[in-house]
Parts: C-alpha cells; structure tokens; sequence
C-alpha cells in the first residue's frame, strides 16, 4: 500500500500477497474497506494508547508530557509518512465505519483527563476548546510537515516550536502551570 498507493489495492492481490485463498480473505473481511480500515483503525488504537501513557503519566508536570508528546507524535509522523499518505487516500472508503469513529473517540478518551488536570480551573467549554484546538494543529501540522523528508534536526526543531506554542497557549488559560 505504501508504494503503489490504496486504489491499486484489490482483494485478489491481498488474498495473493497473503498466501490465502480469496474465500478465506472474505472470512476475515468482507470487502476492500474492511481491509483498508484494519491498518488505520490499529494506528488510531496505538496512537490512543501512546497519547493516553504519556498524557497520563503523573511523575512529570502536564507541559512536560505535552512537549514529549508533541515530540513523539511529530518523529512519528515523519516515520509513517508513506503508509498515512496511502491510508489517507482510502479514507473515503473507511471514514465513517463505527469502527473509525470508536477508535477516534479512544483519542479524545485519552485528551479528557488530561486537559481536566492541565486546566483545572477552566470552564469544561474552556477544556474542550483548547483540547481540540492543540490536537487538531498538531494532527494537521504533523502531517503537513512529514509530507517532505526531514533530518533528525528538523524534526526536533519543529516539535521544539509546535511544544512551546501549544505550552504558551496553555499558560494563558491557566497561570499555575
């Protein structure tokens, strides 16, 4: 998928590349959406799991974890740039099945707790608001940024920039971080 792109993704050449039978393919999934949503729907499932553990680890202070967060999520895009790419493509096929919105609805599960301690004094429009305001840049801009091949320097320079953004924003919503 990362090379020739998901349009050219068929169930014979899953099944084939799979060493299965096209029948036993149709067991475990029944058409090419289904396919396609397996790969999506486990990186939204890892990513979730990433952003709870590091947004939920109490031994560092919350702008600690945003900016190790803000690191991570970047060095991963870049990483899983051509694989994104390729299932952004099919996400027309895939966007609204029940499971892409539960696996998007474990990361906001994951943002939650995380803004209620962050902002603890703000109103929960407040929480919400910055919430998405910080994870929707750093979705958009993360994978705007991956889209051209980076060093290891400019990764880092762009995750330093994107956490001190995001920690400013914080601060003006709550003074005590």
């Amino acid at each position: 998928m990362a090379n020739e792109g998901a349009p050219r993704i068929t169930t014979a050449r899953v099944a084939e590349k799979a060493g299965v039978s096209l029948g036993s393919l149709y067991q475990h999934f029944p058409d090419k959406a289904a396919i396609l949503l397996r790969p999506q729907s486990d990186e939204w499932r890892k990513t979730s799991h990433q952003w709870a553990a590091i947004l939920g680890d109490a031994t560092k202070r919350p702008l600690e974890r945003l900016r190790h967060l803000v690191h991570v999520f970047i060095r991963s895009e870049c990483d899983e740039a051509n694989i994104r790419v390729a299932l952004d493509d099919a996400a027309p096929l895939y966007r609204d099945a029940p499971e892409a919105r539960e696996a998007r609805a474990e990361g906001d599960r994951a943002i939650e707790p995380f803004m209620r301690e962050a902002l603890s004094g703000a109103t929960d429009e407040t929480r919400e608001l910055t919430g998405d305001l910080i994870f929707t840049t750093l979705s958009a801009v993360g994978k705007s940024f991956s889209e051209t091949p980076r060093t290891v320097a400019e990764i880092e320079d762009h995750a330093d920039a994107m956490a001190d953004m995001f920690c400013a924003y914080l601060k003006t919503h709550n003074h005590r971080l």
